[in-house]
């Protein structure tokens, strides 16, 4: 399993932008597919944006895709996730995962998961 952990949560306003980021522990990737879910106050979690780390090959839930943007850092073993015009229903904690299921870019294989950040957006 690779060690992920989260960081960039924090209280924004509606129409702003952050960015999150992920960082990996020392480990080789190249085989893996990252990602995030986020699991908005009493909903289940959800799938939002994919990387593979090896083609940098991206996938986005539709209701994210033109806002957010998913990027990764092979060197840095750091993934990133940019929220721009960020509204309230994005409020949630934001989870970084990681598969090693080929072709699993919905990471609903995902075995590796980080603490989750929190994302507050205020109207």
């Amino acid at each position: 399993q690779v060690q992920l952990k989260e960081s960039g949560g924090r209280l924004v306003q509606a129409g702003t932008s952050l960015r999150l980021s992920c960082a990996a522990s020392e480990h080789t990737l190249t085989s893996y597919i990252m990602g995030w879910f986020r699991q908005a106050p009493g909903k289940q979690r959800e799938f939002v944006a994919s990387i593979a780390w090896s083609s940098g090959m991206t996938y986005y839930t539709n209701s994210v895709k033109g806002r957010f943007t998913i990027s990764r850092d092979n060197v840095k073993n750091t993934m990133w996730l940019q929220l721009n015009f960020v509204q309230p229903e994005d409020t949630a904690v934001y989870y970084c995962a990681a598969s090693n299921i080929h072709l699993d870019y919905e990471l609903k294989s995902a075995n590796s998961w980080g603490q989750g950040t929190q994302v507050t957006v205020s109207s």
